[in-house]
């Protein structure tokens, strides 16, 4: 079945980017984020890409320390 949906350019640039850095079509990024919000997609199958996130695209901080609240006050 097809879906036509609008979506503002912003957002659905930041979308493709996300596919493209998980080396997915942006259709498949939709399907799979759909299959997680209707529950066909266990906890342990988005745990497990999480971790596989995780290992193939390490933070780096360059160097810099930070601390929790510089999450929170967007400084990092």
């Amino acid at each position: 079945m097809n879906l036509t949906i609008a979506v503002e350019d912003d957002l659905l640039e930041k979308a493709r980017v996300l596919a493209r850095r998980r080396g997915i079509s942006l259709q498949e990024l939709l399907r799979e984020h759909i299959r997680t919000l209707v529950g066909e997609r266990s906890g342990a199958e988005v745990a497990k890409e999480l971790i596989e996130l995780m290992n193939t695209h390490p933070g780096d901080s360059g160097g810099r320390p930070w601390k929790r609240e510089d999450a929170y006050e967007g400084r990092i």
